[in-house]
């Protein structure tokens, strides 16, 4: 990071000024923004909510050059402006607009975000500056100074914006306009069962990026082809071989790029090509030297990547993932996913999770439960919760929302899914504990859908050939008392996973009597199981919505899943209760659903200690 601090004290006083450069505003994702310095704009942003779009549109419903985005003053007491950024009220951001004022609680639609910020003349003029979203959802139209900067869709997942040449010396402002109505063609689509959270959810924040930066890295070791018998390695090679690649956000050859990993004494200096990238090196290290990224032992390494004067920091560990027959194999090793489904939303209380803390709150309740592993539902999380989980030794299944009835005949709602995914894996592919990445949850079948779904998986395979892939599929062949998986998609995926409500949907008492037939010889994971319970109401076991319901449920169900054959991890749903307003029952759901482990308070119900118990045994 020498580099950068070199370039941010004279960069950054208070903030930055830029020369400008000839590009698009609109830049791939950059990653691992975390690893150059930035001028934070998260805190108070004035907003405006805008029921009609009048900040948007005319009276005729055309794109007016009179919005809100240009922040205009009246120059004369008989000018008429009907809006005012520094009078409207504000709100902390990150955050969502749902629960930071009352009146907006169950509102959908357009609200407009304002924020200053200076930026200081200096000595260096020859950087970058990038204006970068964690998430917004949904639809977000970003202006600097007036200008539109672009426009970005999808709730979930970062963007960025080359900013330089539009900042001044002094002060200048960000207004962003925020839409998440829903529609049928979107990703997710028009139904879903959490709370549409909308606004600026995650970091904004203005990054420091020289003339020439590392756009993209991948670093990580390569499978191991060796064999493998009874859970060990019998090689025992001496050497394993890590490859390197890396891409330049300009095409310049012969760019010098240096690794440094300090701890394996590691310096690799590599050239780029014409396409200005590094692709495809490998070297090797000593297999004594190299501790393997495991849930027991979630070791990372101090990496250095420099281009130039700029040095970009990293922790980054390093494993194998892969399946032999119906075994998820990490390290070469058989592993058991002792799982639970999250929501990224906050621990104690409903709104979007967005901080460490939430992400550490969420995570430690999971290690109490015995979990190994996570199903992060049904969209990417916020990075900090990837990270988090990566330095606490719980592996991660990462997922977009392709969700339920998706648009399968509509090519923008494709391209809106294959972006989500790209921007997903763009942003966490050097992340050790990121096993699988999932490109659906249960979709109806149909030869739209098929064609829809497999060409996701084949795409997410050329971003990422390193991970497993999978989907949460449903049971659709259920005759009386035997469910029999049928899916095109097995060929796609991986890992065979798929969500069954025995219990909930269907009579406890039939869980015993169950048969699965899964006619395929891959891992299979239960990707979701469970049913409701308010906390602190008891009664018989038999009585839906007592603990003692949902505790009978996970003890029949866990004695059901016992007899699966392939049986390589379970999902249930879901940590802790999480908003929806799906679930209307009053004085019971309350806009709750109902089917977490905690309560929305942190509480824990018996059936935690159901599960608990279960993973204790695997």
């Amino acid at each position: 990071m020498k580099g950068n601090k070199r370039i941010l004290a004279a960069l950054f006083g208070l903030g930055c000024m830029l020369t400008a450069w000839a590009a698009d505003k609109d830049v791939p994702l950059i990653q691992n923004v975390m690893g150059y310095e930035s001028q934070s704009l998260n805190g108070a942003w004035n907003y405006i909510v805008d029921v009609q779009e009048e900040g948007y549109y005319d009276y005729r419903m055309n794109p007016t050059r009179w919005g809100f985005f240009q922040n205009a003053k009246p120059q004369k007491p008989e000018d008429l402006i009907e809006y005012d950024f520094d009078k409207s009220p504000t709100m902390q951001i990150p955050s969502d607009w749902n629960t930071q004022d009352e009146k907006l609680f169950f509102y959908e639609g357009t609200v407009w975000f304002y924020k200053k910020f200076r930026v200081e003349s200096l000595e260096f003029r020859d950087n970058r500056a990038l204006l970068y979203f964690g998430a917004v959802n949904y639809d977000a139209h970003v202006y600097v100074n007036g200008q539109h900067v672009g426009h970005h869709i999808g709730g979930f997942t970062p963007f960025n914006y080359d900013v330089t040449d539009l900042l001044k010396d002094g002060e200048n402002n960000v207004i962003v306009k925020v839409d998440n109505k829903r529609h049928a063609e979107d990703v997710p689509t028009q139904i879903f069962d959490w709370w549409n959270y909308g606004g600026i959810t995650r970091d904004v924040k203005l990054v420091c990026v020289p003339a020439v930066y590392l756009e993209d890295y991948s670093l990580g070791l390569t499978p191991n082809p060796s064999p493998v018998s009874e859970g060990k390695n019998k090689s025992n090679p001496k050497t394993r071989e890590i490859s390197f690649s890396a891409k330049l956000n300009k095409a310049e050859a012969g760019q010098q790029v240096t690794l440094f990993i300090p701890e394996l004494k590691i310096e690799k200096t590599f050239t780029t090509d014409a396409e200005g990238k590094v692709q495809g090196s490998t070297f090797n290290v000593q297999s004594k030297k190299l501790q393997l990224w495991s849930p027991e032992n979630p070791k990372l390494y101090q990496v250095k990547i420099s281009v130039g004067t700029n040095t970009v920091s990293d922790e980054i560990g390093f494993r194998t993932i892969e399946t032999r027959d119906k075994q998820i194999l990490l390290n070469g090793n058989p592993i058991f996913l002792k799982g639970i489904s999250i929501h990224n939303e906050k621990p104690n209380g409903g709104g979007r999770a967005n901080s460490v803390e939430d992400a550490r709150t969420l995570l430690s309740w999971a290690k109490e439960l015995g979990c190994n592993f996570v199903r992060l539902a049904h969209y990417p999380h916020h990075e900090e919760m990837v990270r988090e989980a990566e330095k606490m030794g719980i592996l991660v299944w990462s997922e977009i929302p392709v969700y339920w009835t998706i648009a399968w005949k509509n090519p923008k709602t494709y391209e809106n899914a294959k972006n989500q995914l790209t921007d997903m894996i763009a942003r966490d592919h050097n992340r050790a504990n990121v096993i699988i990445w999932s490109i659906a949850n249960e979709t109806p079948h149909s030869p739209e859908r098929d064609t829809f779904l497999g060409n996701l998986a084949q795409y997410a395979r050329t971003l990422d050939n390193t991970r497993l892939i999978s989907m949460a599929m449903e049971v659709t062949g259920a005759s009386n008392y035997v469910n029999r998986l049928n899916d095109n998609m097995n060929k796609y995926v991986d890992v065979v996973s798929f969500n069954q409500y025995i219990g909930w949907y269907r009579d406890v008492n039939d869980a015993p009597k169950m048969k699965w037939e899964i006619p395929y010889n891959k891992p299979v994971i239960i990707s979701e199981f469970g049913g409701g319970a308010r906390y602190g109401l008891h009664g018989p076991k038999n009585q839906r919505w007592t603990e003692e319901f949902q505790e009978n449920l996970y003890i029949e169900n866990c004695a059901m899943l016992d007899k699966i054959e392939g049986l390589a991890g379970t999902t249930p749903w879901i940590l802790k209760d999480f908003r929806s307003p799906r679930r209307v029952l009053p004085g019971v759901q309350d806009y709750y659903n109902r089917k977490g482990l905690f309560s929305d308070k942190g509480e824990k119900k018996k059936a935690f200690y159901v599960l608990k118990k279960w993973y204790e045994a695997k």
